[in-house]
């Protein structure tokens, strides 16, 4: 069974990270949505409600299970039994950022590998730093997250 790991903070899902996952899912058997938890960030949502919004929105897809963790994401991987870690870019430095962290999550583990995934063009400006700037200052995120992530945003 060809597994993968897909994380991140989700704080919020975007309709960037949304796409990333649907082209990932034909080339893996699971898909673990992983809510990275950093006790030293300061996070909009919380772990449990941002897994409920994730949830709610990838409710019809047997695929993919959602889960939360703390710590290295290669030993997550290894302890779910992931080969595989997906990451979207959306930028040179995305790109620049991701590569010398599947680098080093490659001396540390060896056997996992990390996948890029392009995003589309229309969604390389969409971020959830940014949705969550507007979020703090009221302003409307419907064209950037997902319809069914929008109850947990209020």
């Amino acid at each position: 069974m060809k597994i993968a790991l897909f994380p991140g903070s989700f704080d919020p899902i975007t309709k960037a990270h949304v796409d990333i996952l649907k082209r990932s899912l034909s080339l893996f058997d699971k898909i673990y949505v992983g809510i990275g938890v950093n006790s030293s960030k300061q996070s909009l949502i919380s772990a449990d409600k941002r897994l409920e919004m994730i949830t709610a929105v990838f409710k019809d897809e047997p695929k993919l299970e959602m889960v939360t963790y703390e710590g290295l994401t290669v030993n997550f991987c290894q302890k779910i039994g992931a080969s595989h870690m997906i990451r979207g870019i959306r930028t040179v430095s995305d790109f620049e950022y991701e590569k010398a962290i599947a680098q080093m999550n490659h001396a540390l583990i060896p056997e996992i590998e990390s996948i890029f995934i392009v995003s589309k063009p229309g969604y390389s400006s969409i971020s959830s730093t940014i949705v969550r700037d507007i979020l703090r200052f009221g302003g409307d995120v419907t064209q950037f997250v997902p319809s069914a992530a929008l109850p947990f945003l209020k």
